[in-house]
């Protein structure tokens, strides 16, 4: 637990790539936003997609906190698996802090009529029609889902390199359009299309969950072997 404990804080030694980055990120695109919302001359709710600003950069968190702090970390004999559950913990505790923000965020746009201008930032259409947990669950998963997917790629480059990269995500494109192309094939849209429309936030929230397991649990075998 020391050793877990020790590599959150060597994470968090550039607390502005961290920390500072998704909160300027967030503040950034929501006063465009409500710049925006403030131009727009109708009295009647306005959305904006704006605050999955942040959720992409998390992306980027999850490439740069294996480049960057994986080969830190060997140098300082941290064991791959202390290294693992002290990045994931870390940003598990960032996703978290950043959904209590959209939370408080969606609060005081309820409050404020869209803080005086029917602009609607943090409550998004049908992921906050639900109750307090589902969309808390909704914004945590996201975050997480796309953290884990770039710390998996770093690693699949620490691994085997710009070709084992470039394969896997060459791989990964050819995967989902045949996929596409099977559906189509067999005439399965309707029935996606069906089984989308029936799901709520919570149990897309589930479901992205059960893939971040699976994805984590990859990422961690591709780490076991991985070269700083």
């Amino acid at each position: 637990m020391s050793r877990t404990m020790a590599v959150a804080r060597m994470q968090l030694i550039n607390k502005w790539t961290y920390i500072g980055w998704p909160l300027t990120i967030l503040a950034a695109s929501f006063l465009m936003s409500l710049a925006i919302f403030a131009l727009i001359p109708v009295q009647e709710g306005k959305y904006g997609g704006g605050s999955q600003a942040p959720m992409w950069y998390f992306l980027v968190l999850g490439i740069q906190s294996m480049t960057l702090a994986f080969p830190f970390s060997q140098g300082l004999s941290i064991s791959r698996r202390a290294f693992y559950l002290g990045t994931l913990g870390l940003f598990s505790l960032i996703a978290l802090g950043m959904t209590g923000l959209y939370l408080l965020g969606g609060v005081i746009e309820g409050a404020t009529n869209g803080w005086g201008v029917y602009g609607y930032f943090f409550k998004i259409p049908w992921v906050t029609d639900g109750p307090w947990y589902s969309t808390a669950a909704f914004f945590f998963v996201v975050m997480m889902f796309m953290f884990i997917i770039g710390f998996w790629f770093a690693t699949i480059f620490k691994r085997w390199g710009t070709s084992g990269t470039l394969v896997s995500t060459l791989g990964s494109a050819v995967a989902l359009i045949g996929l596409a192309a099977l559906t189509t094939w067999l005439e399965w849209w309707g029935h996606v299309g069906s089984w989308f429309a029936q799901q709520t936030p919570l149990s897309i929230s589930g479901w992205a969950a059960l893939l971040c397991v699976v994805l984590a649990a990859g990422s961690y075998t591709t780490l076991r072997r991985a070269t700083p």
